[in-house]
């Protein structure tokens, strides 16, 4: 919380702010401002209302600083920057950015919120580093709309990949050096944004659908097509990470692209084993590397899946109830915060403090029970419990 301090113009949201934080790290079934000024000892939920809605205090500022936070202790010299998008379903028409959408935490369209999140993943540990709402065309078509959910007037329709784009030249543009984007077909589909990373020097490994199209020396194939042609000979069995499970190994195959610019690019395909189910992967680099290099990016896209679920479970990051643009990146921001102090905890206990034979090495949700079990313990009377039930 000192490191963000200096972005408040006054005490008391400063203070504030750093309650909220605590609240959405505690153990609450149910986190939003009434939630968590009752657990914070507030007389009322107003204060955090106001921390949300009309305190000055500037979010992206704050965004900007999580990044260098989790930069800082999280730092690996083959981190990869991992993008994807995440829906929260909500009822009604006002909320912003909502509409009927398909969004992978439902697993189908549904009147919903999508945003789209940039994640630092590295061997330390893994936690966001940047957000975008998608605001849909069925917004920014209606000018009076935006005005009332607090979008600027010249806020225009930008597609997913053009957030991701807008997001990691952001991170580039602050100093930061990295060698490997990856992301799902949504991502790996756009040719502007694989053409932008070309031209920044990123390599990527992005998902691409088995209908996509790639060019070899040989003419120009769609990827299923392609794979029939892979002897079985070039298959090799890697891991593509370790999971919940043990290390997640799979057939993997690559095959050599034609390159109308500088660089590498390969077509990188990976076979469930027991299934035999097959992903494709568009990947490019400025320099050759070898296989696994390849599969190890591909495989570190699960960790946007794991912050996810991290930042939703333990941080609060869908549970919200605010209907405002600038409420929402405030919310999301102090969440994305909140997750990183619990993975930078636990990179600097796993270095420091290795786990004893016997006993797993401690876990973001152990982290969590026990700060706010030890760390920070509210004790409220009766008369507090009493203000608020009436």
């Amino acid at each position: 919380m000192g490191r963000i301090a200096g972005r408040f113009a006054r005490v008391e949201p400063r203070l504030r702010a750093g309650r909220l934080v605590l609240g959405l790290l505690s153990d609450l079934p149910r986190k939003n401002c009434w939630t968590i000024a009752e657990w914070a000892g507030e007389a009322s939920p107003h204060g955090m209302q106001y921390l949300l809605c009309r305190a000055a205090w500037d979010a992206d500022a704050i965004r900007d600083d999580v990044r260098e936070y989790v930069v800082e202790h999280l730092y690996d010299d083959a981190a990869v920057l991992v993008v994807d998008e995440t829906g929260d379903v909500k009822k009604g028409t006002h909320t912003v950015g909502v509409q009927r959408q398909y969004t992978g935490t439902a697993g189908r369209i549904e009147n919903s919120q999508v945003a789209v999140d940039l994640v630092y993943a590295g061997a330390r540990g893994h936690a966001a580093v940047d957000r975008e709402l998608y605001i849909p065309r069925f917004w920014t078509c209606d000018p009076d709309r935006c005005r009332a959910a607090g979008l600027g007037e010249d806020t225009v329709f930008a597609t997913k990949p053009e957030l991701a784009r807008t997001m990691i030249e952001r991170f580039l543009d602050a100093g930061h050096r990295l060698s490997w984007v990856t992301g799902d077909e949504v991502y790996g589909g756009n040719p502007k944004l694989r053409a932008a990373l070309e031209e920044r020097g990123i390599g990527y490994v992005l998902a691409v659908a088995c209908s996509a199209e790639v060019t070899t020396g040989a003419g120009t194939f769609r990827a299923d097509a392609l794979v029939q042609k892979v002897p079985k000979w070039a298959w090799q069995k890697l891991s593509a990470g370790r999971g919940a499970k043990g290390q997640r190994f799979y057939d993997w195959a690559v095959i050599d692209l034609a390159a109308p610019a500088p660089g590498h690019r390969q077509l990188l395909i990976r076979r469930n084993r027991t299934t035999g189910e097959l992903a494709y992967y568009h990947c490019y680099s400025p320099h050759p590397v070898p296989l696994t290099a390849l599969v190890r990016v591909a495989g570190s896209r699960w960790r946007v899946e794991e912050t996810f679920q991290s930042e939703k479970g333990l941080a609060g990051l869908d549970e919200h109830q605010v209907r405002r643009y600038p409420s929402w990146s405030r919310w999301v921001t102090l969440a994305m915060l909140a997750h990183a102090f619990l993975a930078v905890v636990r990179a600097e206990e796993h270095a420091r403090q290795p786990a004893p034979d016997g006993l797993v090495p401690l876990s973001c949700n152990e982290i969590q029970r026990l700060f706010i079990t030890l760390v920070f313990k509210p004790l409220r009377d009766a008369a507090h419990r009493l203000r608020w039930s009436d």
